[in-house]
């Protein structure tokens, strides 16, 4: 039975990953070799994807054998888990040129992720997110943390380990918590100078250590914007690939409507009623821009704006 739960894009990656194979060097070389498995590509961060049949996009998968030659060994590859029986890998390319007018010449094309999410199939897209927070892990974490000389890639690329002193390391997936603040018929939505012009968002921010999701949601709301939650909800998860957070989508009653931007996370604020929260998702207020669907927040509102 399927799992019953709200899927944000990059949620819902559909593979079996398998995790009890990856220690198997053995077993993972011969699916490498196998000419039933596939591999896909990344470039700098950007997915390989292709045209598919109903006109927009899909992954452009390659033989794993392929894939296999590309990374040059472990340190670039990564076993992403199994379709049906099927293994799938990735390899991250970082080369300065375009592997696409290169090595792989008319298999596809490198788009920015975050540009073509919402046009690859939702379960793709969870994929390539995937594999885009793996090689970012592995490009960032090439030492040991604990002596410092040079780690190398185990399992299938997910877990890390160090020559020297034999610690051993694995991914790190960072939590935000990210809140829709309510009162009454009221929602806040705040924005950051840095932002498009007219863009408002739900707030947001990194949980700490020794911090509930809750604590943390009413602690980011007081110092960005003065408000006190009274009531804190659970709506939905994200996987957000840059680099590697959780967004975990929250719903919080605060106590008043007098909040008011820190001008350091938030230049500016706005309340919304629940008309307006409408009418902007469609687009239709002036000089007001939402987050678009992609983003969890563009789904907070939209929940809240259907509770009334």
């Amino acid at each position: 039975m399927a799992l019953d739960v709200f899927l944000n894009t990059f949620a819902g990656n559909p593979l079996d990953r398998a995790s009890d194979r990856r220690g198997d060097d053995e077993w993972l070389a011969k699916q490498l070799a196998s000419s039933d498995s596939l591999g896909l590509a990344m470039w700098n961060g950007r997915p390989l994807v292709e045209p598919s049949k109903d006109g927009d996009l899909q992954i452009a998968y390659l033989p794993a054998k392929l894939v296999s030659e590309l990374s040059g060994g472990a340190e670039r590859l990564l076993f992403m888990g199994l379709w049906k029986g099927t293994a799938i890998f990735a390899v991250d390319l970082e080369d300065t040129s375009d592997p696409a007018e290169s090595a792989l010449e008319g298999l596809g094309k490198f788009e920015d992720l975050r540009a073509v999410a919402l046009r690859v199939p939702a379960p793709e897209a969870a994929i390539l997110a995937t594999a885009k927070s793996m090689f970012e892990w592995r490009r960032r974490h090439k030492h040991c943390a604990v002596c410092g000389q040079p780690s190398r890639a185990v399992d299938g690329g997910w877990k890390r380990k160090c020559a020297s002193c034999e610690a051993e390391h694995f991914p790190r997936t960072d939590p935000v918590v990210i809140m829709l603040p309510y009162h009454g018929d009221r929602c806040m939505l705040g924005r950051q100078e840095v932002w498009p012009k007219g863009m408002f968002s739900a707030l947001a921010g990194f949980l700490e250590p020794g911090e509930s999701i809750e604590e943390a949601c009413a602690r980011e709301l007081n110092e960005e914007a003065g408000l006190h939650a009274v009531r804190v909800r659970y709506h939905s998860t994200q996987p957000w690939p840059y680099p590697s957070s959780l967004m975990i989508g929250l719903i919080a009653e605060v106590e008043d409507e007098e909040g008011a931007p820190d001008q350091t996370e938030l230049s500016e604020v706005r309340w919304f009623t629940r008309d307006e929260a409408r009418d902007l998702l469609a687009g239709k207020l002036d000089g007001v821009a939402a987050p678009n669907r992609l983003a969890i927040a563009h789904q907070l509102i939209k929940a809240w704006v259907e509770e009334g």
